[in-house]
């Protein structure tokens, strides 16, 4: 259940920042990442301002990006459920996480790995660079193991 939740809470996302791309997101991540690195450490709670203040200008891409999550995770869930419990998809799975939401250990929680994505928003918390050579790491790392590699690390 856990798995399904997190892969809709990942489309919702990747479709966001697909709305968001043609206002030079480039500019704007790489502008955010500094902003939200110096605020980190001063008060974790102006995350959440920051994502208030994304969602109260840009409402209506939220929106949009709900109605069209909803939809779609349903979708692939009822159409590909028994694919997305092959270990090879799981893999997939979370070298997509580790790439776009490795810096909340998003892909740690898909894996049911709970401490570890505990641990990786402490680490979020102290220090986000850190946190994000972490979950690059992660993902390279899914993508050169083997399917039994990979199926010893998930315990």
């Amino acid at each position: 259940m856990l798995q399904k939740i997190i892969l809709a809470i990942a489309i919702f996302i990747i479709i966001l920042v697909a709305l968001t791309f043609g206002e030079t997101i480039a500019y704007d991540a790489f502008a955010w990442l500094s902003h939200l690195t110096g605020l980190v450490f001063h008060n974790f709670s102006d995350i959440y301002y920051a994502a208030r203040d994304y969602v109260s200008t840009h409402a209506t891409k939220v929106v949009i990006a709900l109605a069209l999550t909803v939809p779609i995770s349903l979708w692939i869930i009822k159409t590909k459920s028994s694919e997305l419990e092959k270990p090879t998809n799981h893999r997939k799975i979370a070298i997509v996480l580790a790439i776009f939401l490795g810096w909340l250990g998003a892909h740690r929680f898909y894996l049911g790995q709970i401490g570890w994505g505990i641990f990786y928003l402490i680490i979020f918390y102290l220090f986000a660079p850190l946190v994000i050579v972490l979950a690059l790491i992660d993902a390279v790392r899914y993508m050169f193991m083997s399917d039994e590699e990979f199926a010893l690390a998930r315990i």
